[in-house]
């Protein structure tokens, strides 16, 4: 193993084997061991930005692009090109180098290749080339078939998780292989959605994968978390048709219209039960936002199969809704949650997408305690008869009836609890920890107020705060 350099003593080992490299490039001085040998000793000094200057010129970007796609020999072209990754992903500047050289479309023709290693590192290098370039990927997915190279080489993957297909499991190449093609799609995919039919045929492969691969523990984690977002941006249903329930869809299969539904709703709960809030607030949203997505197209049968696994069912309601230990239940204190904005928006929007868009039916739902922060942020009109059978005991009308009875049995519009099965006030005062999640919930509530606009109001928590009425704990 070659001795870790650092500072100037790092920066002149790199050069001098930069030097020779390049020079190799003009002589041919190097037999084939020699010069991968170099390059494999080389890599090891692309670790960190410190002492790598060399690498991140012209020159350097050059000399490992030459020999990354102008060599005859592949194990030379890949030893070059895992530097050449690695110089790419430490220095963005260097990226534009490497387009300006004229690079990129040998990148894209190298993506043809039936070889894992090879999708490994060119789907590296093209993605990475998505940021700080100019490089247009309109001529490449032209001239050189994007497209097309990352849905065969999506379709060779699956091919592990057919019933019929190879028996051997993935290698960890293989993964590793899959995840930057997966990577590199959803960039492509957000950044130039023009393209988007033409990843069509890679969806069923891909809910294929997303349905048989082994999970691991923790479960979101690559390759299962870019599976899911690889999924986000494209189509649910057929952009050629109209939408019907009877259309051929992948997400909806006949045999099994559910299997995808299940296996999106199992991974969720497998994670709300594993990680924190402030880790599943970048993890979870995208399989959340998946969720929404599907309900939206969701055929008519399917549609309340999702209801019934992600809203709480009428057994919950022998307590206030969102104490017991069901998805349902957790998914709504993550709807409250201080911590995690993007993940707790995206959760009480599925919840009210759940609820028909409807607000008296999201009341009724979630419990008005739940449903008000999101009621008020989006401006939409809260039933008054939420309040009002609360405080009287009597439904205004249809809409009262619909928020103040479930299955025959009066329940409080505001906790979702059956009233007959709540306790009787017994004068107990809280616990601190029962204070604490209280105050949590009307400080998100009451920001959310604030960021309606609609009126000018002081956080009673925050207000707390700036006087000084919280107190040290020793």
């Amino acid at each position: 193993m070659a001795e870790q350099l650092s500072g100037e003593a790092k920066e002149r080992e790199i050069g001098r084997l930069l030097d020779i490299l390049e020079l190799d490039l003009e002589q041919k001085n190097l037999l084939p061991p020699q010069r991968n040998a170099l390059l494999a000793e080389l890599k090891t000094h692309i670790r960190a930005v410190e002492g790598s200057g060399p690498l991140f010129t012209p020159k350097g970007v050059r000399t490992l692009a030459r020999h990354s796609f102008d060599s005859n020999s592949m194990v030379t072209s890949r030893e070059a090109s895992k530097c050449l990754a690695n110089v790419l992903l430490l220095e963005s500047k260097t990226r534009q180098i490497f387009v300006d050289l004229g690079y990129p479309p040998k990148a894209a023709q190298r993506l043809k290749n039936d070889n894992r290693e090879d999708e490994l590192l060119n789907s590296r290098i093209l993605f990475l080339l998505t940021y700080d370039t100019t490089l247009d990927f309109d001529d490449i997915f032209r001239d050189y078939q994007l497209a097309e190279s990352i849905n065969s080489n999506i379709a060779r993957h699956s091919k592990y998780y057919s019933k019929t297909g190879r028996k051997d499991p993935p290698t960890a190449t293989d993964i590793q292989a899959l995840s930057e093609t997966l990577k590199l799609l959803f960039n492509l995919s957000q950044y130039y959605p023009q393209h988007l039919h033409n990843f069509a045929k890679s969806v069923p492969n891909i809910l294929k994968m997303l349905c048989r691969i082994t999970l691991a523990t923790p479960v979101l984690q690559p390759p299962v978390t870019y599976l899911v977002n690889a999924l986000l941006n494209l189509s649910v249903v057929n952009d050629d048709k109209p939408h019907k329930d009877s259309d051929p869809n992948p997400y909806f299969p006949k045999p099994d219209q559910y299997c995808n539904i299940d296996r999106f709703i199992s991974v969720l709960d497998n994670a709300v039960r594993t990680y924190t809030e402030e880790q599943l607030e970048e993890l979870a949203t995208p399989l959340v936002t998946l969720l929404r997505k599907v309900f939206e197209f969701a055929p008519s049968n399917v549609r309340p199969h999702m209801q019934t696994a992600l809203l709480p069912s009428n057994s919950e309601r022998s307590q206030p809704l969102g104490q017991s230990n069901t998805l349902a239940s957790r998914l709504l204190r993550l709807s409250n949650s201080p911590v995690a904005p993007s993940l707790r928006e995206s959760v009480s929007s599925l919840l009210f997408e759940l609820s028909d868009k409807d607000a008296t039916s999201f009341v009724r739902n979630v419990g008005y305690g739940f449903a008000a922060g999101f009621l008020m942020t989006h401006d939409l009109p809260v039933p008054a008869s939420a309040t009002e059978g609360w405080s009287t005991g009597q439904g205004a009308g249809d809409v009262g009836e619909k928020l103040t009875n479930v299955d025959g049995k009066e329940i409080n519009p505001v906790t979702g609890q059956i009233k007959e099965m709540e306790p009787e006030a017994s004068g107990e005062e809280m616990t601190e920890e029962e204070k604490e999640r209280e105050a949590e919930r009307l400080f998100v509530l009451f920001e959310r107020l604030k960021a309606t606009g609609v009126v000018n109001v002081k956080n009673p928590v925050e207000q707390a705060l700036q006087e000084g009425r919280f107190e040290e704990l020793d």
